[in-house]
């Protein structure tokens, strides 16, 4: 047995033989043809792509249907790729000049761009670089290739490759494919999109393993740990069997709750949001009983297209989600992302640590005409509604203080416009730093609401950076400096008569769920599919109890002490539950 790392992207279990992708078909040798023979050459390849542009357009209008816009954009920004005129001139440029297939053309000039990209030292980058290798795949079958073939496996399995493109994910079979996991890849990528919008258990950026399995080999994803097992022994199996049962039979329970309250024992009631990312899964929201959206990750706008999205584009997205949540609140935070991520900023030079530098707000700050555009849309969506808008990674005072302004500023020439203000307007900050903890006494008095970014704030308490398999132990909600960091910042907006959420993984999970309601906590904001487990623990509880077990992990030295405290507590009072912790 081996247990393997890697990044959970889209959360469940998956058991079965494992199905390896192979790619050996699309090695395209050099080739070239005769002269006489250019001008069919060329014929093939534009035939080629028109097809190619045709299947394309079929992905995006099957993926905009089942898994929204966002998702659907993705392969507009493939076909527009593919449509590039100045991709088609090296294409032609190649057959003309020099003689070569068009196989081998389509194959030489993407390889080269695709190679480009993955040295550029940018995750975003790097996923571009798959984009373009989807497009190749996609051309390349057009001008007759075979199809990419799968080795090992029968009826369901677990499919593994080295990467997959968004292409490939949209396309799985889920009734045969129950899970899948890749080499490289990371939780922003266009395919792990795919995969949560698809709902199935994926692991991705496991390394190389390809090499240690073979079509007979059982396999165990763990898309809530981002574990990958290989060849897993009796007990683990059977572990896992139970595991994923009780998770079947607890799903088809917990529906009975979804209308229900989220009120404990001794009549605390607690307010659960959802985060998404989609307009789509507001309907996974409603149906998991959400009381609204606590966390509308607006930057997916940017990463599933190949431009920076117009006003308009974002005001019919963000309106789809207003209009969908009828008068349920939905907090907009404002774009999260770095510069490397959005293509149409263009960078001096690469920064050598992204994660410190050009940033979220400090992005929005410093590229106005971009800020204005997404403020002007999100304004215009929750028009004679209200709106939330919540401002990512503040970190000073004048920061907030400028966004501030600059929301007042885009709201006063809406209104000269004639265009009708939200009813009501509040506006709140993550709390993801810890400079944003320390000072939160005076953010506080400047803020209708805040929202504690738990992954973030762990990220730079600790200074690891979450994806980094050599540190990833260091990463932990549970260790005592950012246990301290949260209670702080629950204390003082409790203080003030601000409300306070959580919007990170730590809501996610029953127990860690309730230890932060044990702190002060009254509203959760988690993925849809974690809301009614999160709802039945806290009905099952008072809250009583889980004060006391959250003045007793200040006790502890280590993350691993309060981890097993934790987990015991929550094993003593919730037995039935704590198979799935």
């Amino acid at each position: 047995m081996l247990e393997l790392q890697g990044i959970a992207v889209s959360p469940g279990v998956a058991i079965g033989k494992v199905l390896i992708l192979d790619r050996e078909g699309y090695r395209i040798t050099r080739s070239q043809i005769d002269s006489s023979d250019r001008h069919n050459e060329l014929e093939r390849l534009r035939t080629a792509i028109a097809e190619a542009s045709s299947r394309l357009d079929l992905h995006r209008q099957r993926s905009t249907d089942q898994l929204g816009e966002q998702v659907g954009a993705i392969f507009s920004a493939h076909q527009g790729l593919l449509l590039d005129p100045c991709l088609q001139k090296d294409w032609v440029q190649l057959i003309e000049e020099q003689c070569y297939s068009a196989e081998f053309a389509v194959s030489s000039v993407l390889n080269r761009y695709a190679h480009a990209f993955r040295h550029m030292g940018s995750d975003t980058m790097s996923e571009r670089a798959n984009d373009i290798r989807d497009v190749e795949r996609t051309l390349l079958e057009a001008l007759g290739g075979a199809p990419l073939e799968a080795s090992g496996g029968a009826g369901q399995s677990v499919l593994a490759s080295h990467d997959l493109t968004p292409a490939e994910t949209a396309n799985l079979d889920r009734e045969k494919i129950l899970g899948f996991c890749t080499e490289v890849g990371g939780p922003g990528g266009h395919t792990a999109i795919v995969a949560r919008g698809m709902e199935i258990p994926a692991v991705v950026g496991v390394g190389n393993f390809l090499h240690r399995i073979s079509g007979e080999s059982q396999v165990i994803i763990d898309g809530f740990r981002g574990t990958v097992i290989l060849q897993p022994d009796e007990q683990t199996l059977e572990s896992y069997r139970q595991r994923r049962e009780a998770r079947v039979t607890r799903a088809a329970k917990l529906t009975e709750i979804r209308d229900l309250p989220a009120i404990t024992l001794d009549g605390t009631q607690v307010c659960l949001l959802a985060n998404i990312e989609f307009p789509s899964e507001v309907a996974s929201c409603l149906q998991r009983g959400a009381e609204g959206v606590g966390l509308y990750r607006t930057e997916f706008l940017y990463l599933g297209a190949d431009r920076e999205p117009t006003e308009e584009e974002q005001f019919q997205t963000y309106r789809e989600v207003v209009n969908s949540l009828h008068d349920l609140p939905v907090i907009m935070r404002t774009l999260d992302l770095g510069a490397d991520k959005v293509g149409s900023l263009q960078m001096l030079e690469r920064e050598s640590n992204p994660f410190l530098g050009l940033r979220s707000i400090r992005l929005s700050l410093r590229q106005p005409r971009i800020f204005r555009i997404q403020l002007r849309a999100m304004l215009r969506a929750a028009s004679e509604r209200t709106l939330k808008v919540m401002f990512p990674l503040v970190s000073t005072l004048h920061e907030l203080r400028t966004a501030r302004m600059v929301l007042r500023q885009v709201a006063e020439d809406l209104e000269e416009e004639g265009v009708p203000p939200p009813a009501k307007l509040e506006v709140g900050m993550m709390v993801e730093v810890p400079a944003a903890v320390l000072m939160l006494d005076h953010f506080i008095h400047e803020v209708d609401f805040i929202s504690i970014g738990t992954n973030d704030l762990i990220q730079y308490t600790m200074a690891v950076d979450r994806g980094n398999e050599f540190v990833a132990d260091l990463y932990s909600g549970h260790d005592p400096a950012v246990l301290r960091l949260i209670k702080q910042s629950i204390d003082i907006a409790n203080q003030a008569q601000v409300e306070v959420s959580v919007c990170g993984e730590m809501s996610a999970t029953p127990a860690t769920a309730l230890l932060l309601i044990g702190l002060g906590v009254r509203a959760l904001s988690a993925p849809p599919a974690a809301l009614p487990a999160v709802k039945q623990a806290i009905r099952s509880v008072r809250l009583e109890d889980w004060q006391q077990i959250a003045s007793r992990i200040f006790d502890f030295d280590t993350a691993r002490e309060v981890d097993a405290f934790l987990q015991a507590r929550f094993s003593d009072l919730l037995p039935d539950m704590a198979l799935g912790v």
